[in-house]
């Protein structure tokens, strides 16, 4: 049996979060115990986590080379976790996989999410006489009892399986690609890339803890059919990405639009093809020189990494069973990716509004944005909405903005396009509005309050450098030199001169 990550990505915590993995230089079993029952009732539904006996840690990370576990003391632990697996109640049996890392062996024991939570452990599984139970759950990288409102949340989560970790009792083993399985396992560094043609599908779903049900009557779990079949429309309908583009505004001319072919297949081959369509067709570079610099600033119009996470937002967070694909929109000054359906309910108006980071309990998909995280798609504690706020940033392009209705059927995600990239003149002679109105359309307001201090500056002298334009706004050179270049681009002013020595007139006010 094999784990269906690298070890090494496990010992470094590199696709793991760190307090989904534990490490034990030890076999003591009481104290083990409470965290497998801890990741097993898997209280903030992170899909429980992994315990590494025989490695010492330091600050949280591996010593290595590992300490490492004797070997004639494999066989006896797997036997003494045979008996103390049904002293939990209800009983749990994790998987374990014995490793040989550093030319020492190491145990991994993988406590996935119970289908029978909550779980109560003895507080000492090694005790003879009567045992006290208690729920265990983790609390940042421990495991910890479950206080009286924790243990009422976990008896009251104890029907709400995610979707993806449901059975699937249309889907057979021959649904499932054996190429994406392997393909999969071996991005992923597991041994068991190695193993399917030789095994074969079900084996290796087996060991990925991918079926359910009795071994008489094996069902595949639907988060395997999304991950590893090519047509998973087959059973989820209406999964994949449809995509349209409006040159002119999908408000302003709507009959002027581009229909593309829709993309179907797996999730990741879904993901991977909408986009190297964003590359291949919308995503643009404009380097501009910057005066008094050597290097060149270089900007994207959508910077990659935010539409990739919010693409895969898109695939994390929708309702497979929806009767709706997700949308994609390219306008002129934005981009719309939508899901159905909408945001959790827990998560407020006022947060939405404010586009930080929308933190969860209930995840639809729970695995599946495991699964994505392995392949470096996802990121992992309700941190997609800052990353993609962080990379606009980075990129100097306005915050995304996200909107969902009352009832919370959908949600959309507006991604801006960088200013540099707006035909900002024509739109002022399409619209006929005034000069203040287009700065406002591509400034954010603390960047307008700056410019007009700009303007009113030129208004008394005509002229200004840039120097004059760092210390009016307290801006750095590069701050300063993309403030005035949005001026020219509208109109406003007129660049003279070279990068080390640029002045600035005033044309239009």
């Amino acid at each position: 049996m094999e784990l269906e990550i690298s070890i090494e990505d496990l010992l470094s915590k590199r696709k793991i979060e760190s307090d989904r993995i534990e490490f034990k230089a030890g076999w003591n079993p009481d104290d083990i115990y409470h965290s497998i029952c801890a990741f097993a009732n898997d209280y903030n539904n992170d899909g429980g986590g992994y315990i590494v006996v025989g490695v010492e840690e330091k600050n949280g990370v591996a010593v290595r080379p590992v300490k490492g576990v004797p070997e004639d003391m494999l066989d006896k632990i797997q036997k003494e976790m045979l008996g103390f697996n049904n002293r939990i109640s209800p009983p749990y049996f994790p998987k374990v996989i014995i490793s040989e890392v550093d030319s020492r062996w190491i145990l991994v024991i993988v406590a996935r999410t119970g289908q029978q939570r909550p779980y109560k452990s003895p507080d000492y599984v090694t005790g003879k006489k009567d045992k006290k139970y208690s729920y265990y759950i983790r609390y940042l990288t421990s495991s910890v009892k479950a206080n009286p409102e924790q243990e009422r949340e976990l008896i009251n989560m104890s029907d709400q399986t995610p979707f993806d970790c449901r059975a699937n009792h249309k889907a057979t083993f021959e649904d499932i690609s054996p190429i994406l399985l392997e393909d999969h396992l071996r991005k992923t560094g597991s041994k068991l890339a190695k193993q399917v043609r030789e095994r074969g599908v079900e084996e290796i779903l087996e060991d990925m803890q991918l079926l359910v049900g009795p071994p008489e009557l094996r069902y595949i779990q639907n988060v395997a059919v999304m991950m590893f079949c090519e047509h998973p429309d087959k059973f989820f309908r209406y999964t994949y990405v449809q995509m349209t583009s409006f040159p002119e505004g999908s408000v302003e001319n709507p009959n002027v639009s581009e229909d593309f072919p829709n993309i179907t297949g797996s999730v990741p081959q879904m993901i991977q093809a909408t986009m190297e369509r964003f590359r291949n067709l919308f995503i643009r570079e404009k380097v501009i020189k910057v005066p008094n610099q050597m290097e060149a600033l270089r900007i994207m119009n959508y910077p990659y990494q935010a539409i990739e996470e919010a693409v895969v937002n898109a695939f994390y967070h929708r309702e497979y069973m929806s009767c709706e694909p997700v949308t994609i929109e390219i306008e002129p000054d934005c981009i719309n990716i939508m899901n159905f359906p909408g945001i959790d309910r827990s998560i407020s108006e006022k947060t939405i509004a404010e586009g930080k980071r929308f933190v969860s309990r209930y995840y639809r998909n729970r695995r599946l944005g495991e699964f994505l995280k392995e392949l470096d798609l996802s990121e992992g504690h309700s941190s997609g909405i800052p990353t993609i706020q962080g990379e606009l940033q980075k990129n100097g392009s306005p915050r995304a903005e996200f909107f969902t209705d009352e009832d919370r059927r959908a949600m959309r995600i507006r991604i801006p396009i960088h200013p540099a990239f707006l035909n900002v003149q024509e739109s002022v002679e399409k619209n006929e509005t005034s000069f203040e109105t287009s700065m406002k359309q591509v400034l954010k307001p603390k960047d307008f309050d700056k410019l007009k201090l700009v303007i009113g500056e030129l208004e008394k002298k005509d002229e200004i450098t840039i120097q004059e334009v760092m210390a009016i706004t307290k801006k750095s050179r590069t701050t300063a030199w993309r403030y005035m270049q949005i001026l020219v681009d509208l109109g406003a002013v007129e660049a003279e001169g070279n990068t080390n020595n640029m002045i600035y007139r005033i044309t239009l006010v």
